[in-house]
């Protein structure tokens, strides 16, 4: 029995770190989302030396308090997973670690030389390392994962297409140009022609030439076409896209299940185990 309520207990704890599909899982997705926010604000305000010297006390005491919090969910995640070791050597579970620990390392470097300082500053802004555990929450970036890789085919298709017609392009400004104004061969024009199509314009090159400009100025025109395609093929694959199932295996915490999944993919365990 105890055993059941052990389960039980770990189950609903996982429920609400690892997922997002309750409200008490939402609701801690997005209180770290904005505990990892003002922590990184709070490293980048610490990096300017007037608001350091300033609210260096104000900082402190934040610093060790997100830290707290943190140590504390870095805690309570390995305690809900099944297989804790798997979790502490996982690419989320270094980055969990890594953020804590210029914090504790700052307790043991005390000494006052001005490169020991420094080495503390460098250790201590490590915790930038914080940002990459936004990937894990913002839930939409697998979305736009999911839509690139359904599109590929046809990104592809059109990258190929672009360099068609910027190798076209180049090849009829290295007609018309002098070589003195700076198209002295093709692949340079098709440099050029890349330049322009893509409405970046370094203007290192340029055409001099009425006929020159006038091209010019229709591969401009186009680019701007051009940018917009690959938007819309993603656009469609999100909008076809279904509602992104955010189940994480309690064994393993690996996530990309499918909606009506009852097993993990890659370790074979239940993924909505009876509590």
């Amino acid at each position: 029995m105890k055993t059941s309520k052990a389960t039980s207990w770990k189950t609903r704890l996982h429920d609400v770190i690892f997922e997002a599909d309750t409200f008490l899982g939402k609701f801690f997705d997005i209180s770290l989302l904005i505990l990892i926010l003002f922590s990184v604000a709070a490293v980048m305000i610490e990096s300017v030396e007037l608001y350091s010297i300033k609210y260096k006390n104000a900082l402190t005491l934040f610093e060790w308090t997100i830290t707290a919090i943190f140590s504390l969910e870095y805690l309570l995640r390995i305690i809900s997973v099944k297989k804790p070791l798997k979790y502490i050597f996982s690419f989320y579970g270094l980055i969990d670690l890594i953020s804590l620990l210029p914090t504790y390392l700052g307790l043991f470097m005390f000494s006052e030389s001005i490169s020991s300082i420094k080495t503390i500053r460098t250790i201590r802004l490590l915790r930038v390392f914080r940002i990459l555990k936004l990937i894990r929450y913002v839930k939409a970036a697998n979305t736009l994962k999911q839509a690139l890789i359904a599109s590929r085919q046809r990104i592809i298709v059109f990258l190929l297409a672009v360099l068609a017609v910027a190798t076209i392009m180049g090849t009829i400004i290295y007609i018309i140009e002098d070589s003195k104004d700076g198209f002295t061969s093709i692949p340079r024009s098709i440099y050029w022609a890349i330049v322009t199509l893509t409405t970046v314009g370094y203007g290192d090159i340029a055409p001099q030439t009425v006929l020159g400009q006038f091209f010019a100025s229709i591969i401009m025109i186009l680019g701007y076409a051009i940018i917009a395609v690959p938007t819309g093929m993603v656009s469609v694959e999100l909008a076809l896209s279904e509602k992104m199932n955010t189940q994480s295996c309690p064994s393993c915490s690996a996530e990309g299940h499918e909606n009506n999944a009852k097993h993990c993919k890659h370790c074979g365990a239940e993924l909505n185990p009876p509590v």
